[in-house]
């Protein structure tokens, strides 16, 4: 299953929850009209329910559907306002603990070999089970947090497991539709707790004390026919699930071990799963493992065993229970078997050196999308090694990661950088002017394999600079790159996509979601793209019309139109990426194809064709880990 299937089954598990919703709305609409007629027949002939039931029926629904607006309102910052609510606490950019730095290299890793930006990282220090979620509505906003259980207790390979399993849900949309969940059940869940608070801090004294405590009693019991409803929604949607992200995780990281000793240690350890936190139950579809301990009906995860029989179809009950007595004698320390396994982190390797071209074809690279193959993960920490350690610093530096990102921007004609230096003197001030100039100078030898995984390690720290300052660095961004009015594609692509990401981290809640547009209601903007990729990656114009042929061929088979591309790039294309974006699922698989089969109409793509592919696809939320495999020197 790839990408594409995986974002149109979350288009439709969307519908199906909604759905769901609906149906439970209604069964406490009627349980609670039941209870009023019911009330009613006590009153003999005469007495007619009917407006009572309707002025019940519409309270219910307005309250249900404002508890959900109220808690979705609630969760609009993303992937960081579900972390904190649990108690989560961030993970430093420049942390000490060992462990901590361990699980950053880690998660840093996974995204650069995604293809998508660095989440946040969390920690929840006081929960010792072996646990972790991925939360928020897209990529742009996501946070990924670990227990301090798992950070004791879980070798490098396991934790690698793990990480990877969450950046399943991070990549393929199931974020959105979980925080979506949260807000859903709460409505539906709301009249349990009222009707529990009256009980707790009611007083039920004096003349009507019966029939508040007799309100307050059924409101308590139908908002559990809500919790029943909201277990079986959560269970619906969330357990086979599971069994995709344990799987995705063996695809990207090449080895079982790692997910599946994670499991192992979940179920033979004593600590388990479960957390500790009365909030659990809110986020227990989001969780690696079940945080709750639901009966097998309402379970939001598949049993352990079968988890691990899926990834080691060999492994018996009877294998289990030996790693639990043993790790009853002497509990696994993580750390430990990291020294023992020859898995400590190592800044120290050989640097790749990049190939100039690769040959690709198009289904090889919509393969790739969003689902990350084995190579791309050591692929990932090739290149890191090779960015250097003094911009590796800057991207984890408060006061030197704007700047840096504004130094990859920066032109080299001197005139040109003399009218940067003064647009950023003027927006930013005269000291992030002259460190981004000097950034500039530090990366114009850098590789342009390494400008996107250097702005995807700027990313955490970036979006929690203050809102007025996120504002001004998106000004910056776009006055950089419409400096001198000759705008390259490449740099352009990077600045919008340093905006769209802001953005979205601006308004966590109104990101990109799965569009349902049909190509055929795009091709306007379809032809557009090809012109533009076709003139940009071809310098002769016989080349560049074949390239422009050959994507066009590929989505448009019967589609007749002269390859004219632009005269101002960048202003068509800001007009092109808000409608391709809303393409359904299969859409945008094709239209990636043919822009494939564009940039590799030569028979070969060089890096910049590569990188620029990279970042089309970014732009249409389409996450492309690194197309060329760096040989080693």
């Amino acid at each position: 299953m790839n990408f594409f299937e995986r974002q149109d089954i979350v288009r439709r598990h969307s519908k199906r929850l909604v759905f769901l919703f609906l149906l439970a709305v209604l069964a406490i609409v009627g349980a609670i009209d039941l209870l009023l007629v019911i009330a009613f027949s006590g009153f003999g002939k005469g007495h007619s329910p009917a407006g009572a039931l309707l002025l019940s029926t519409v309270l219910t629904i307005a309250v249900i559907t404002c508890a959900s607006m109220y808690r979705m309102a609630s969760l609009r910052k993303g992937g960081a306002a579900v972390a904190h609510e649990l108690g989560a606490t961030p993970v430093p950019e420049n942390t000490g603990d060992p462990q901590l730095r361990r699980l950053r290299n880690v998660v840093e890793e996974i995204a650069i070999a995604s293809g998508v930006p660095v989440p946040q990282i969390f920690v929840l220090d006081e929960e010792d089970a072996i646990n972790a979620f991925a939360a928020g509505y897209s990529p742009s906003d996501a946070a990924v947090t670990v227990t301090r259980g798992a950070l004791n207790s879980l070798n490098r390979d396991e934790l690698q497991g793990v990480i990877a399993h969450e950046f399943s849900h991070v990549i393929n949309g199931d974020m959105r539709l979980n925080i979506r969940l949260i807000g859903l059940l709460f409505g539906i869940l709301v009249l349990a707790l009222i009707g529990r608070k009256i009980l707790e801090n009611g007083r039920f004294r004096g003349k009507g004390a019966a029939g508040i405590f007799g309100v307050a009693l059924g409101l308590l019991v139908i908002g559990y026919i809500g919790l029943f409803f909201g277990r079986l929604i959560k269970a619906g949607v969330s357990r086979q699930r599971e069994y995709l992200a344990d799987a995705s995780a063996v695809q990207f990281t090449r080895q079982t071990r790692g997910i599946a000793g994670a499991l192992k240690k979940v179920a033979g350890l004593g600590v388990g799963s479960k957390l500790a936190t009365s909030d659990a139950e809110e986020v227990s579809h989001m969780l690696f493992g079940d945080g709750i301990g639901y009966s097998s009906l309402m379970a939001t995860h598949p049993p352990l065993m079968k988890r691990i029989q899926a990834l080691e179809p060999g492994f018996k009950d009877h294998a289990l229970a030996d790693l639990s007595a043993r790790w009853q004698m002497k509990p696994p320390v993580g750390m430990d078997e990291d020294f023992a396994l020859g898995l400590v982190d190592s800044d120290n390797g050989p640097l790749p050196s990049m190939r100039s071209e690769v040959g690709l074809t198009p289904p090889a690279v919509v393969a790739q999308v969003g689902t990350p193959q084995p190579q791309d993960y050591q692929l990932a920490g090739d290149l890191s090694e090779a960015i250097p350690e003094l911009l590796k610093a800057a991207v984890r530096q408060h006061d030197q990661v704007m700047p840096l990102m504004f130094g990859l921007l920066i032109g080299s004609d001197p005139a040109v950088r003399k009218k940067q230096q003064f647009e950023l003197k003027a927006r930013m001030g005269e000291s992030v002017a002259l460190a981004a100039v000097g950034f500039a100078e530090q990366t114009e030898d850098l590789h342009q394999m390494l400008r996107l995984p250097l702005a995807a390690l700027a990313f955490p720290l970036l979006r929690r600079r203050p809102r007025p300052e996120l504002q001004q660095f998106m000004d910056s961004v776009y006055s950089l790159v419409h400096a001198d009015g000759k705008v390259d594609l490449f740099e352009y692509c990077l600045g919008s996509l340093l905006r769209t990401q802001v953005s979205e981290a601006l308004d966590p809640s109104s990101a990109w979601k799965p569009g349902s547009r049909r190509l055929a209601d795009v091709t306007n903007q379809a032809v557009t793209l090809f012109a533009v990729i076709a003139n940009a990656g071809h310098a002769h114009p016989g080349e560049a019309l074949r390239a422009y042929l050959a994507g066009l061929a590929h989505v448009f088979p019967r589609l007749n139109a002269p390859y004219a591309p632009p005269a101002d790039a960048p202003a068509a294309l800001e007009e092109v990426w808000p409608v391709l974006d809303l393409l359904e699922p299969y859409g945008k698989e094709l239209l990636i194809e043919g822009l494939v089969a564009a940039v590799s109409s030569d028979g070969r793509i060089a890096v910049a064709e590569a990188e620029l592919l990279r970042t089309v696809c970014a732009c249409l939320h389409c996450p492309l880990p690194p197309l060329l495999e760096p040989t080693k020197r």
